[in-house]
This record gives structure tokens, C-alpha cells and sequence, in this order.
């Protein structure tokens, strides 16, 4: 696996053609590269997503595949007074108290 900005991808060897090739799989746009080493399939990662965002950006386009940063869940009216206690409890914003059980439960992934 490898990854760029973001967007991940992975990598096989192609027997026939002698290399590396390699596909983003977190964008709904088919992205391929390839390249007969490790540096030679970096660039080649770079090339392709630099590319693909710079179309989006042309072509005013919002780029697939990453998600934005937001997420929006209802709660039952006794969670989420629960939760406001809880973060209050630890002197916290209830979005920075979510943020880090949320983080936690992924796997110590940054919170930020």
C-alpha cells in the first residue's frame, strides 16, 4: 500500500510488462501508475493524484474519495445529554470529548 495526500494505493507486479503496477482505491476515479521501482512508483502516485486534483480544480470539481471532515449522527435525546456531562465533567468541548472517544475506538488514530 502506498499513499499520497491521502488517497491510498495498491500495488501489484506485473509479470509480463517487468513492473509495478499500481491503482488509487479511495477515489471513485480510476487512477493507475506504474514504474519498475519504489521511487519510480512514487512519482508516478504523485503524477497521477497532482493530475486528478489539478482537473478538479480546472473544471471546478470537488475531488472524490477523501472524506471532508464531518459527520453529522442523530442521537437519542439521553446519549447525547450524557455526552454533554461526560465532556463537561472533563472540562472539554463536546466535539473535542467525540472527536477523541472517536479516535480511540479507531485505533489511537490523530484526533486532529
Amino acid at each position: 500500500m502506498m499513499e499520497y495526500r491521502g488517497y491510498k494505493a495498491q500495488i501489484d507486479f506485473d509479470d509480463e510488462a517487468g513492473c509495478f503496477v499500481g491503482e488509487v482505491i479511495n477515489s471513485r476515479y480510476l487512477m493507475h501508475f506504474s514504474g519498475r521501482s519504489v521511487e519510480e512508483l512514487r512519482t508516478a502516485l504523485k503524477g497521477a493524484v497532482d493530475a486528478y486534483l489539478d482537473l478538479c480544480a480546472i473544471h471546478g470539481d470537488v475531488p472524490s474519495g477523501l472524506p471532508p471532515g464531518r459527520l453529522s449522527i442523530q442521537l437519542r435525546p439521553d446519549l447525547h445529554r450524557s455526552i454533554v456531562a461526560a465532556a463537561a465533567r472533563e472540562g472539554k468541548a463536546v466535539q473535542t470529548w467525540i472527536t477523541e472517544r472517536l479516535s480511540e475506538a479507531a485505533g489511537g488514530a490523530s484526533p486532529v
